[in-house]
């Protein structure tokens, strides 16, 4: 063979090569982690695991969805951090957890911003909410704010003594998130505010690490808190919003259209959550009168004390998000 031929039979050959390896990678499959500390059947669960079902469809097979609930791949530090580098595709988390990695979102984690579930609805499905999602998608910090996920009102629960008012509260040990604002927000209702990871909750409580802590009732009742701690005080102190964040590094090696069918059944799977959350909150607090809990409301009177109790905290962070809980408080 001469040297020509030689020369071009390796070019054909180089090209065969690139053009299979292309079209190899254009049709390979692709299976994206998600992480929930929630249980398998928990709103935020299957919503996400809906929305795979939608991209696996949409895209012929080549994109799907692998859950892993129940804090299988760690608590929702260990998530966020593992979407930056690129681990996992998906982490669902809470915007308390989200608040030390992105610190404007932070002004959702003000105790009593908003008036109600209702108002934070609106506030999240409006201008505002999309402006913070693209905050995290601009942060440089390695995720996409793809969606959020209703998480209801936060209430304190505790092992001995219930808790009817603020005195109740008084040096009891209460587990909170990570978050700077969380811990002064528990101290300054009297508490002593202890961050800990979900994970470590309820082992925490059974063996007297913390006196109790706060959440949801799901969270309460479907992760067996109730199991230990056997009232329930309804304050409404937080409605914190959770959010699915995307790894950026594996988000940017999707195709426009790829990113785009993310986008869609984000929005989407935004909604669906919203219903399935309303039925599982119900069902959570049936379950926890049914095992006998106290479950306590506190009174209008006794609330404004807890509002006013956290005042401190307003004043220490409330002052750089003047402006957003300005516009918050604007949404009707």
């Amino acid at each position: 063979m001469t040297t020509r031929r030689i020369i071009l039979a390796a070019g054909v050959l180089a090209a065969a090569t690139l053009l299979s390896s292309g079209a190899v990678y254009a049709q390979a499959k692709l299976v994206l982690k998600a992480s929930d500390v929630h249980p398998t059947g928990y709103p935020t669960v299957t919503a996400v695991e809906d929305l795979g079902k939608k991209l696996e469809k949409a895209t012929n097979g080549r994109l799907s969805v692998a859950m892993y609930p129940a804090m299988q791949l760690g608590g929702e530090k260990e998530a966020i951090e593992q979407a930056q580098v690129g681990a996992i595709m998906f982490a669902r988390v809470s915007v308390g957890a989200l608040g030390p990695v992105i610190d404007d979102l932070n002004v959702f984690n003000l105790p009593y911003v908003f008036r109600n579930t209702e108002h934070m609805q609106h506030v999240i499905d409006g201008p505002i909410g999309q402006e913070l999602l693209d905050k995290v998608t601009n942060s440089g910090k390695g995720l996409v704010g793809l969606a959020w996920m209703d998480a209801g009102a936060r209430n304190f629960y505790t092992t001995k003594k219930a808790i009817h008012n603020m005195a109740d509260l008084k040096g009891q040990k209460i587990r909170v998130m990570g978050n700077p604002i969380f811990v002064d927000m528990a101290n300054s209702m009297g508490a002593n505010g202890v961050p800990l990871g979900y994970d470590q909750v309820f082992s925490s409580m059974q063996t007297g690490v913390v006196d109790g802590a706060e959440n949801n009732p799901p969270s309460f009742v479907f992760d067996n808190h109730y199991q230990v701690a056997k009232s329930y005080t309804v304050d409404e102190h937080l409605i914190v919003p959770e959010m699915v964040v995307v790894s950026k590094k594996i988000y940017d090696s999707l195709s426009k259209d790829e990113q785009a069918l993310l986008v869609k059944f984000g929005k989407e799977a935004q909604q669906e959550e919203r219903k399935l959350w309303a039925v599982y909150e119900k069902q959570a607090m049936d379950k926890a009168k049914a095992a006998g809990i106290q479950i306590i409301q506190v009174s209008a009177e006794d609330k404004k004390a807890f509002q006013a109790a956290v005042k401190p905290v307003w004043d220490k962070y409330g002052p750089k998000y003047a402006d957003m809980v300005k516009r918050i408080q604007d949404v009707k």
